[in-house]
């Protein structure tokens, strides 16, 4: 019966201003996606879409994305029940849930495969104290609770932060229900900033939870003027304290350049201070 009486609830709610629509379940799920718009919701029957324009809004339960342009594309479901299985978001894109927030110029979200894509400027996904963000993509699965962050991508936590060319962070709700970071891989040019030191490597691993990230491949330790070089380490992102570990085959040799500070040189033999 909805899928009979929704292009009817359609065309009346072009005629008003805001222009209001109401839209059978997504993904099955309970519950009516609702569109909102200050210039009008166009529907393009043969492409199977609707195209809310000025400040559009689409909410379904406690999920809200907020856009300039939304564009819900539909299909006909179980029970004769239209149901929107793709949502294509256009400028000052906000999505909002619960336990995360999302920003970026453009967004499409596939309810199939659960899956946001960001893309454009400023793209950042936010879960309590944690921030990724990146230069040229955001995928966020929702059902999976990972996000895969491209190009210059950065992973903060307070005042500690990972920079990679990839981050893919896995997310996972603390005691008060609420999203946290559990665990963020880095591949390519990566680097690891804490108020001590900076931590170079190929690629990497943040265990959060014990606040240990390891990194491989051509590592740098940089403390002020001193170096460390090797091929694998541990950096204690609570503590600042880094171990340079021996890699695996070749020269796993560990180098170390250490600076003196001005005032700080022992005095030579035979001489008094």
């Amino acid at each position: 019966m909805l899928g009979r009486l929704l292009p009817l609830a359609l065309l009346l709610a072009l005629l008003a201003q805001p222009a209001t629509a109401q839209l059978a379940s997504m993904s099955g799920d309970d519950g009516p996606v609702t569109i909102e718009a200050d210039n009008g919701i166009e529907w393009v029957r043969d492409a199977q879409k609707y195209i809310a324009r000025g400040n559009a809004k689409a909410t379904r339960g406690d999920v809200t994305v907020n856009a300039d342009t939304l564009t819900a594309t539909y299909r006909d479901g179980k029970n004769g029940q239209t149901e929107i299985w793709r949502l294509e978001a256009e400028g000052k894109v906000v999505m909002r849930t619960p336990t995360e927030t999302a920003y970026g110029d453009r967004a499409v979200y596939n309810m199939d495969l659960q899956r946001l894509r960001l893309t454009g400027k400023n793209l950042k996904l936010v879960a309590g104290s944690d921030t990724v963000t990146a230069r040229d993509t955001i995928d966020y699965f929702q059902g999976k609770q990972v996000a895969v962050a491209t190009g210059d991508a950065v992973a903060i936590r307070l005042d500690r932060r990972i920079r990679a060319d990839v981050l893919t962070a896995r997310f996972q709700p603390d005691r008060a229900n609420q999203l946290q970071l559990a665990e963020v891989q880095a591949d390519g040019n990566v680097v690891i900033t804490t108020p001590n030191e900076v931590a170079r490597g190929k690629s990497g691993v943040y265990d959060v939870s014990r606040e240990i990230a390891t990194l491989t491949g051509d590592v740098k330790i940089t403390q002020g003027k001193n170096q460390l070089n090797g091929q694998r380490a541990e950096v204690n992102m609570r503590t600042g304290v880094s171990r340079l570990l021996a890699g695996k085959g070749g020269d796993g040799r560990v180098r170390g350049l250490f600076v003196p500070q001005e005032g700080s040189r022992s005095p030579a033999p035979g001489r008094s201070q």
